[in-house]
């Protein structure tokens, strides 16, 4: 996915024990981040701005204007926001120390599959109920999933949308037309027949696409702000752009959901919100019962790199998500000027813009780190400051003397200082980038809506919607995900790699798929449509109130839904 703020990690806080300085320093060290214990020391000075933590009030300080609940156009993991209001087929268990693994939600289990393989058929739990104590059925699972379909709620995970049978064509429910391949057995049974095999369909399960949502309550133009819970919250008020606030859904029972510990009264996500200022406060635990839904910035994490005593502020993950340059095959058509970029881009200047090691480590491969099938290697040289010999060579073969570029960016500061790292690099080699730095909707509009006419080159950053590499490698390389809000950015379409994507995400024994996806990975790389920079070490700052925050490999995100907080 496109920066889901695009797009984290894993450690548990404890409180630090004195206040921290506007200009304090940072340390990252995995000591204390790390460290499933927490005590409840206070951290900072009261400056007279903020209101005290209401106790039982999580906070959630974001730099998005909008909290999109509506499960067809959300990107959430099964972990996160949206996690807190629907509860799905599938879902994950993510604890510290251990591998995420698919486990059952509103159904019994993660899937019975038929012997061909091309059909999953689920049973929902007893004593399912939407906030307004309406039963959850089958039917509603069915029409949630058939909304996806729907041109104007476009914008979420689709990888269904490619396996269910007769899907080709179809524009959802709202002119009474119904998708076959969704069965509704009964009220507590569906089963979902399939085009090809598909290994990670108990994954593809816990996307926010499986989700039930009541046919008679879904106005399509209001369902991001007024959805109707299955979780243990639902929406108590919405002031578009400014805060949402969610209280308990007093029809939800833990004795039927173990993935969701429900312990914060109320949550409340105030909008809008500017990173560093978030950061600075947050480092200052004002308020000490909130967190940051985004990254703290890769400038804070060089700045603040030497102080020990905010190492309990922050929890980071391994090196995950991919950052990556894609390059548009449609402008840039040779492969050999392609290629020529991967050699040419300066990755440790790169890694610099990010904060350093602290910020991330580089990458020569596109599946990421932990994913099963991944293989390591380096195509293009192992060399962090490229080589720029080879660089040179590949375009004097193209007969390339120099060229100009643009590199479409997001408008972050972030960003835009990554985007200088990677022109100054190509520069070298006689290639001239012109930086276009746009708002993150602009960005999406033109990368993923577009026809591509507008850049050359575009920044992006992807990490998993699940732990595999049908994950990683479908949404950006298939030749189905150009356009139409798909995130092939590099418009990238070779008819041998679609089939070899298609081909291992069909197989179900992980043992065969492994190799069989590290091929792909490699092919597409011998394309050269994107260049592999780094694997990022997400960041993530939370006051000292807040307990069980902590962030694994993967998803890279904190778990949202066994936060507690202390006051």
């Amino acid at each position: 996915m496109l920066p889901r703020s695009p797009h984290p990690r894993r450690r548990r806080l404890r409180a630090a024990a004195a206040a921290l300085a506007a200009g304090a320093m940072l340390a990252l060290s995995a000591c204390g981040a790390n460290d499933p214990s927490r005590n409840t020391g206070a951290v900072g000075t009261d400056t007279g701005t903020q209101a005290p933590a209401a106790a039982g009030e999580l906070q959630v300080l974001s730099s998005s204007n909008e909290l999109n609940l509506d499960p067809a156009k959300s990107q959430s993991m099964a972990v996160t926001s949206l996690a807190l209001v629907h509860r799905r087929l599938t879902t994950w268990r993510v604890e510290p120390g251990q591998e995420v693994e698919v486990v059952p939600d509103l159904a019994t289990d993660t899937g019975t599959v038929s012997d061909d393989g091309l059909t999953w058929t689920y049973t929902l739990r007893d004593g399912l109920f939407f906030e307004d104590g309406t039963p959850i059925t089958a039917a509603d699972i069915k029409y949630g999933l058939e909304r996806t379909y729907a041109p104007a709620l476009s914008g979420g995970l689709t990888y269904h949308r490619a396996l269910l049978a007769g899907g080709e064509g179809y524009t959802g429910p709202y002119e009474g037309q119904h998708l076959d391949s969704i069965e509704v057995v009964d009220d507590s049974t569906i089963a979902f027949h399939l085009n090809q095999p598909a290994g990670d369909w108990p994954w593809i399960a816990s996307t926010p696409a499986f989700s039930p949502v009541p046919e008679a309550q879904d106005d399509p133009e209001s369902y991001a702000r007024e959805p109707v819970a299955s979780g243990p919250y639902r929406v108590a008020s919405a002031n578009v752009g400014v805060e949402v606030r969610l209280e308990r859904n007093e029809y939800w029972s833990s004795d039927i959901d173990q993935m969701r510990t429900a312990e914060p009264d109320t949550i409340v996500w105030q909008l809008g919100q500017d990173t560093q200022t978030t950061t600075q406060r947050l480092l200052n635990d004002q308020p000490a019962n909130a967190i940051s839904a985004s990254l703290v910035p890769a400038s804070t994490l060089a700045q603040l790199a030497s102080d020990p005593a905010s190492q309990d502020r922050i929890v980071t993950s391994d090196p995950g998500p991919l950052q990556y340059l894609s390059i548009n095959t449609e402008r840039v058509a040779d492969v050999r000027v392609r290629q020529a970029i991967n050699y040419a881009v300066n990755k440790a200047a790169v890694l610099i813009a990010m904060g350093g090691e602290r910020g991330g480590a580089i990458a020569t491969t596109y599946i990421s780190p932990g994913i099963p099938g991944r293989e390591e290697y380096a195509l293009y040289g192992t060399e962090p400051e490229g080589d720029v010999a080879a660089a040179q060579a590949l375009l004097d073969e193209a007969g390339v003397s120099s060229l100009d570029l643009v590199l479409l960016t997001r408008n972050d500061s972030d960003s835009v200082a990554r985007s200088e790292a990677i022109a100054q690099g190509l520069s070298r080699v006689g290639i001239n980038v012109t930086i276009d730095a746009v708002e993150s909707a602009t960005f999406s509009e033109r990368a993923t809506q577009g026809d591509g006419s507008s850049y050359d080159l575009a920044l992006g950053s992807w990490n998993p919607d699940y732990p595999s590499p049908n994950a990683n490698l479908r949404p950006l390389y298939h030749s189905a995900e150009i356009g139409q809000g798909g995130y092939n950015t590099s418009r990238y379409a070779n008819p041998e790699v679609d089939a070899a994507i298609d081909a291992a995400a069909a197989e179900e024994d992980p043992e065969v798929a492994g190799p069989m996806w590290a091929a792909v990975d490699r092919m597409i790389a011998e394309d050269a449509p994107s260049v592999p920079l780094a694997f990022a070490r997400n960041s993530f700052i939370g006051g000292s109130a807040v307990g069980n925050y902590y962030v694994e490999p993967f998803p890279a995100y904190p778990n949202y839904l066994v936060l507690s907080v202390e006051g």
